[in-house]
């Protein structure tokens, strides 16, 4: 790592130090980058028992406050790593400090203090190494003193200098060390989750964002929020008050809340609680201020510019609340409303992640997140939503909000991915489809919980500028569940999902079990697919993809079979070249058919790839396939026919993500998420020796 040097940490070194203790992330590496900052095994040891050694010293252990109390007044004075939170007592005219594992509390501090580190005010304490001094003698009214205190964040960065690192890697690179960066392993996700993985972090980047993920519990929905930054804080759903979230009244005084302190304001376990009801006035204030980034409470109306983030666990599956209820149905009652609803920006999917498992996180390097925090937080100056306007122009039918949700994400994004502007074409207008279809799963979910909003529709599309194209935008969850189709479908997604073409349950059944006079069921009509030309592109995380939807109308009449891939070779891409061949004899059983596979292998590895090819020609002669292979090496894959169709495959026959060999994706294609690929269907005007047409 030849980049950021000194602000850069192993991020499993966190985990090693931090055993049982609730402390973020961001302390711990703030001090293993004083000590470890290191790719040398020695010097990574050796800091790790020092940040071992700091944390057993100085780090406060409730358990032990008593015992450090002691070692204070025995020393004289101690270093110690605790939380702290400061308040005004008036009557005195002097700030006072209390400390969250020490239990001291009314401690005098300096107002240089106070001035320098305004979060100390916030109410939630701030993480801080302090050193505490005793006063002995008689007469004496407050025994501790505050000697130095410091905040365990970066005072300072070179914003230019990260922007100019940034250019040393090309964006899968820069992607992945992000991705290292929040402390998960970006091996175990497909570029889709690492965008839904690093859109967590808009918040953070852009001011005044308000983000919702909503998901199945394990999957990392708050992990950005508690540890990455000590910009921001977590709080739990259940506990927030309007005067702590926004202004409390103390005497003649307005006291800002955790908006005017905090860049994010994250509400934890957002979701509906029996016997817990939310005040009215909080819901009325938050609507006001998602909307305006100001509110009204005492005498005068406040700004700020903090971000609102509400993450919380889904009840039951998509498909279940795509039929059932809607997306939101999880979060509490008071807030499933629209005017409030509206106001999200991003809707992030967090039943697209998987589950956190031990191999999930992270053990290459990332910015220290401390660092990285303070890079998020100077970008939040920079306003690039005006970007947007060079891409593209979306249909009229948007509203103003739909258009300021769009634009925020792309400009948050870009700030993320692209800090240098050095950005293509193709990188911009898949952060435009991130963006548009991340508001787009807000405004369907509107038009289930209220009816209203189905008054004025909004289309979502746009022209891309830079070459004219239209671009339909649509949801992945929607995709995935053609069967589930709302009544506020869009016309784009009736035309994607062929609805005009589609079968009503009623004719479903009708075509499965036709009645006979003697009202017996018997068999339904065989129905065979109209063979087309065409292209059909497929979205990464897409799922009801089979091989006998993509192949079988093109294969139905074929005796001779050539795929022509380059890479057949790994074990998963073999077993997709055996479910193809099973597609074939569960298809057209007791008739030959003639498969041919071209493909290449390194000269050292051929003789592995040929004995396992051998042991496939053989399985297949029991079922009466002639199959057989030859190897050269070529790009372009493609399956032709000996009746004209030629198949042209931008990924071969491997379609599919990673998925796991124990679960039901295994068995079933159609449960498999897709990569992203594109298939062109050609008929050939050429009479070949088995064909029936010229």
């Amino acid at each position: 790592m030849d980049s950021f040097l000194g602000k850069v940490v192993r991020k499993d070194l966190a985990f090693l130090v931090k055993g049982g203790l609730p402390v973020p992330t961001y302390v711990l590496e703030y001090l293993l980058g004083q000590y470890c900052a290191s790719d040398d095994e020695q010097v990574i040891e050796e800091g790790i028992e020092k940040v071992k050694s700091v944390i057993r010293n100085n780090y406060v252990n409730r358990a032990d406050a008593e015992q450090i109390k002691g070692k204070i007044r025995e020393k004289g004075k101690f270093r110690i790593i605790d939380k702290v939170n400061v308040t005004l007592n008036e009557r005195d005219d002097q700030y006072q400090a209390s400390f969250a594992n020490l239990g001291l509390t009314k401690v005098p501090i300096g107002s240089q203090y106070v001035t320098q580190n305004p979060k100390l005010l916030s109410g939630n304490g701030v993480w801080c190494i302090v050193t505490i001094g005793y006063i002995q003698g008689e007469d004496i009214k407050v025994r501790w003193e505050i000697q130095t205190l410091k905040p365990i964040q970066i005072s300072n960065i070179d914003l230019q200098d990260y922007i100019d690192q940034r250019k040393k890697f090309n964006t899968d690179e820069w992607i992945e060390f992000l991705i290292h960066t929040v402390g998960l392993n970006p091996d175990k996700m497909n570029r889709r989750e690492k965008f839904i993985t690093l859109a967590r972090l808009l918040p953070h980047i852009e001011n005044n964002f308000n983000f919702m993920e909503l998901g199945p519990k394990g999957t990392g929905k708050s992990h950005v929020f508690q540890e990455l930054s000590p910009y921001g804080v977590l709080v739990s759903g259940g506990d927030v008050t309007s005067p702590r979230l926004f202004v409390r009244i103390a005497g003649d005084r307005e006291v800002l809340g955790l908006v005017g302190y905090w860049d994010v304001v994250a509400w934890d376990e957002f979701e509906q609680q029996k016997g817990r009801n939310v005040d009215a006035v909080l819901i009325d204030t938050m609507q006001n201020y998602l909307a305006n980034k100001s509110f009204n409470r005492g005498k005068g109306t406040h700004e700020a510019s903090a971000s609102m983030v509400f993450v919380g666990n889904t009840k039951h599956t998509v498909p279940y609340m795509l039929k059932n209820s809607h997306l939101f149905e999880s979060i509490p009652t008071s807030f499933i409303k629209g005017a409030f609803l509206d106001r999200i920006h991003l809707y992030n999917p967090g039943w697209e992640i998987k589950m956190l498992k031990k191999d999930s996180f992270s053990k290459g390097y990332g910015l220290i997140t401390d660092y990285m925090a303070a890079v998020l937080h100077e970008l939040r100056n920079f306003d690039w939503t005006d970007k947007l306007k060079e891409y593209a122009l979306f249909d009229g039918s948007l509203s103003e909000r739909d258009h300021l949700a769009i634009r925020k994400t792309f400009s948050g994004m870009m700030k993320l991915l692209y800090p240098d502007s050095n950005v293509t074409d193709d990188e911009a207008y898949e952060l435009v489809d991130f963006a548009a279809e991340s508001r787009k799963r807000v405004k369907d979910q509107l038009y289930a919980v209220d009816e209203t909003f189905k008054a004025e529709p909004a289309i979502f599309k746009y022209i891309r500028l830079k070459d004219g194209q239209e671009v339909n935008v649509e949801t992945l969850e929607q995709v995935n569940n053609v069967v589930i189709v709302p009544q506020n479908a869009s016309a784009a997604l009736k035309a994607e999902l062929n609805i005009e073409e589609t079968e009503t349950p009623q004719e479903q059944l009708s075509a499965e079990e036709e009645t006979s006079p003697d009202d017996k069921p018997r068999k339904k009509r065989e129905r065979i697919q109209t063979q087309r030309e065409g292209a059909t592109s497929f979205r990464l995380g897409q799922t009801g993809v089979t091989f006998e939807k993509l192949f079988m109308p093109y294969l139905s009449k074929s005796k001779e079979i050539t795929i022509e891939d380059p890479f057949v070779r790994t074990s998963w891409q073999l077993r997709n070249l055996i479910e193809f061949l099973t597609m074939l004899v569960d298809n057209r059983p007791d008739e030959d058919i003639k498969v041919r596979l071209v493909t290449w292998e390194e000269d050292e590895k051929l003789p592995a790839l040929i004995d396992r090819l051998d042991d496939i020609k053989d399985d297949m002669t029991t079922y009466g396939i002639d199959f057989d292979y030859s190897f050269r090496e070529f790009h372009d894959r493609q399956i032709t026919t000996d009746d004209g169709w030629n198949i042209s495959l931008g990924r071969g026959l491997d379609i599919y993500d990673k998925y796991n060999a124990f679960s039901i994706a295994s068995g079933r294609q159609d449960r498999r998420k897709c990569r992203e690929f594109r298939v062109i269907y050609m008929k050939s005007d050429k009479t070949t020796e088995h064909g029936k047409t010229e």
